[in-house]
Order: structure tokens, then C-alpha cells, then sequence
């Protein structure tokens, strides 16, 4: 297993709030951020409620004193990025072998949809400012420099798995001795390419969305960016730093099932479960808390659910889908489950699904509907799944003092 990786400290925005206060807020007052769209230029605006960060670009730009000219995708990283940071000094971390690992699915692709919607009728116009960020790999690049980090920086991109990946390397280079510190996480601002890509899927509601319930009718897509700050136990106490949690397990399968689909049974999701306790060396039962990935598509509530049954049957741990309140963030989304995940163990806190009717047949759990404090938890499990079949389950731990 190695020397313990800790998460030390975190930084969000997405739809339900600009930080982490906000976004504990958001929760406690049971406030969805799924809306009628406000900022994405599409002609579905009236059809499907999205889940927008409430920041214009403009006023992203103003916060981060970055160009509003930039890709949102970029203004979102590099805002979660400094709250992470805040605590500590850079040229301190540079001092370091020191790691940024962003996640993402859409790179640029907010301005290069602007680039080619004048290009197609003139070849000869097109701003290319909105073209040179285009690539997943730009703006993690972008965002490490902007950082003044000086050291190891790539991007993972496996759809909706993306930043738990990213944390999973980060946490495995650590252990591995490569790094000391490594800012994990990633990034995703909703373009009209991926709001029509799962509309073509038929796996958008037009509604708010209902996670693990037998009447859910899809997703509603998010957007938003999440990092975690993970140390070596040496360099959290050369850092005098407290702990929030343990990463103590992961696990990377594949389903190999389908394109856009996880096998009937959950496979891959079992698999990835099985193979994060295992690492972990602890017991099913000891899970406090499931963060279900938990679209709210037919197909994933259903092999998830399965996965879970075969793990947990008959003694459930509490479990909820946030994405019913953040709205489904792609690459970003185990990025901002694992944010949630380190703050439920630092508070012990439960965070509830953001309504529930009916049980999905053949499931035998209820997903926990009311924000809970002082809830005890030890561990809790973290759940990533993405297309192509690509699986991670993530474990966040009490550190022992």
C-alpha cells in the first residue's frame, strides 16, 4: 500500500456555489443549482435546464484577473485552482517535487464553436485567440503556468472518469516517491457540442433530474472545476498543514462493454468497487457513505445499483447522488465528488440526494434525501464511471493522528 497520501485542502465552484463555503451552503439549504440556461448560447435554452456556474466569463475574468477572452474551461480551473492554493506558498511547493494532473473532456471547445460558426460562411474570418486553447491538454498547461507551478503538469481525459483519474495518478506518483505534492483534479464548461451529443443520446431531462429513482428520465449536463491538494505525510507535517482525509483506495477498470453503456450488471462498477476495498484493506461494511455516480440515466442508476447490491447486500452504507444538485460536470465530476467526499469526512457530514420517489426495481436501497451533520464517518467511497466503460472508484479515509 505504501506511505499514506493525504488531501490537505480543496477548491470548487460549480452550479450550487463560487466555493467551498457556498457550496456546504447550497446543501444545507437544499438548493439545486439545475436552472433555466443563462450563459450557454443554444437553441435548446428553453428545453433543457442546465446546471450553469453562475459567473459570466466576464466576471470570472475579473475574480482571477485572467483575459475574459479565454475559454471558460480555463477560468473555471484556474478559480477552483487558487482556492485550493490559497493556504500555501508556491515557491515553497516549487521547492518540491510538485505535480499538477487537470482533468478534462471539452479542452476549449466553448470558443472553438465560436471559431468555426464564422469560418463555415467565410473562410477568411475567424478569430484564432478562440482556436489555440482547443486541445484538453491547453488549458491544464495554461492554468500550471499561470499558477507559477514549476514542475510535473499533464491532463487526463477518459469522459466522465476524468479527475478521479487525476487524482488516482496523483496519489500513485506520491506514493511511488515521484512527487511530494501534487493540485489533482479537473475542469469542464458546457459547450452546445456536448449539451447536443447526449441530447442525440435521448439521455437529457427536461426537467430537474432524479438520480436512482425508478422515474428518472436523464441527466441534466453541469459545468464546473474541483482540485484537491495531496501531500505526502513528510511534506504534510514539514508543512505544519492540517488533514482532511486519506486517500486510501482506488481502483481503475474497464467495463469493455459499450461505447456509452456499462454492461447490465455493473461489471466494470463492481469490479472497480472490489478493487478499491481491496487496496484499502478494509471491509464493505466499513464504507460510511457511498457519493454514487448517479446520472440519472436509465442505463447507469440501473448497473450502478446492481454493482452496489453485489457489495453491499444486505448492509448499505448512506448514499446519494450529488450530481441532482451540481448537475453532471463530465470531467470534472470526480473532481468535485472527491471535494465533497474530503469534506463529508472532515465534517462528517451526509449530503443527500436532491429528491427521491420510487426505488428502482430490484434494488433494495434508498438513497438519503436530507443533509445530515455529525454523522460519523470513516470511510466513504466515491464512484466515476465514464463512456468507453472506463470505471474508478475512489476511497477517502479518516487520517489516523
Amino acid at each position: 500500500m505504501g506511505a499514506p497520501v493525504y488531501i490537505v485542502n480543496v477548491g470548487i465552484i460549480s452550479a450550487i456555489g463560487n466555493n467551498i463555503a457556498e457550496t456546504l451552503q447550497a446543501f444545507e439549504k437544499h438548493q439545486s443549482g439545475v436552472a433555466t440556461v443563462a450563459h450557454l448560447p443554444t437553441r435548446h435554452h428553453l428545453e433543457f435546464p442546465l446546471a450553469e456556474v453562475k459567473f459570466t466569463n466576464e466576471e470570472l475574468a475579473l475574480r482571477t484577473g485572467l483575459d475574459s477572452r479565454l475559454s471558460r474551461t480555463i477560468l473555471l480551473s484556474y478559480y477552483a485552482a487558487q482556492e485550493a492554493l490559497q493556504p500555501f506558498s508556491i515557491a515553497e511547493f516549487n521547492k518540491l517535487n510538485v505535480g499538477f494532473i487537470s482533468a478534462s473532456t471539452v479542452g476549449g471547445m466553448d470558443k472553438t464553436e465560436f471559431f468555426f460558426e464564422d469560418f463555415v460562411s467565410d473562410q477568411s474570418s475567424g478569430d484564432l485567440r478562440n482556436v489555440i486553447h482547443h486541445d484538453c491538454g491547453k488549458p491544464t498547461d495554461y492554468v500550471c503556468e499561470k499558477l507559477g507551478l514549476k514542475g510535473f503538469v499533464t491532463t487526463i481525459s477518459t469522459a466522465c472518469s476524468s479527475s478521479a483519474n487525476a487524482i488516482m495518478l496523483g496519489t500513485r506518483m506520491i506514493k511511488s516517491g515521484q512527487l511530494d505534492v501534487v493540485i489533482a483534479g479537473g475542469v469542464d464548461a458546457l459547450t452546445r457540442f456536448t449539451l447536443n451529443g447526449f441530447n442525440s443520446l435521448m439521455i437529457v431531462d427536461r426537467k430537474q433530474c432524479k438520480p436512482l429513482d425508478a422515474n428518472r428520465e436523464g441527466l441534466n449536463l453541469g459545468e464546473g472545476a474541483a482540485y484537491v491538494v495531496l501531500m505526502s505525510a513528510k511534506t504534510a507535517k514539514d508543512f505544519n498543514t492540517s488533514l482532511l482525509c486519506e486517500v486510501s483506495g482506488y481502483c481503475n477498470t474497464n467495463d469493455s462493454h459499450h461505447q456509452t453503456a456499462l454492461s447490465e450488471n455493473g461489471n466494470g462498477p463492481y469490479l472497480a468497487m472490489m478493487g478499491a476495498l481491496k487496496m484499502s484493506g478494509i471491509d464493505a461494511s466499513e464504507i460510511s457513505y457511498i457519493n454514487m455516480h448517479g446520472t440519472g440515466t436509465q442505463n447507469n442508476d440501473s448497473a450502478e445499483g446492481k454493482a452496489v447490491e453485489r457489495v453491499f447486500h444486505p448492509n448499505y452504507p448512506k448514499l446519494s447522488s450529488t450530481k441532482s444538485f451540481t448537475g453532471h460536470t463530465l470531467g470534472a465530476s470526480g473532481g468535485v465528488e472527491a471535494v465533497l467526499s474530503a469534506l463529508a469526512i472532515k465534517n462528517d457530514l451526509i449530503f443527500p440526494n436532491f429528491s427521491h420517489e420510487n426505488v428502482i426495481e430490484g434494488l433494495h436501497f434508498l438513497p438519503e434525501t436530507k443533509f445530515q451533520k455529525n454523522v460519523p464517518l470513516k470511510h466513504v467511497l466515491s464512484n466515476s464511471f465514464g463512456f468507453g466503460g472506463n470505471c474508478t472508484s475512489l476511497i477517502f479515509s479518516k487520517p489516523i493522528l
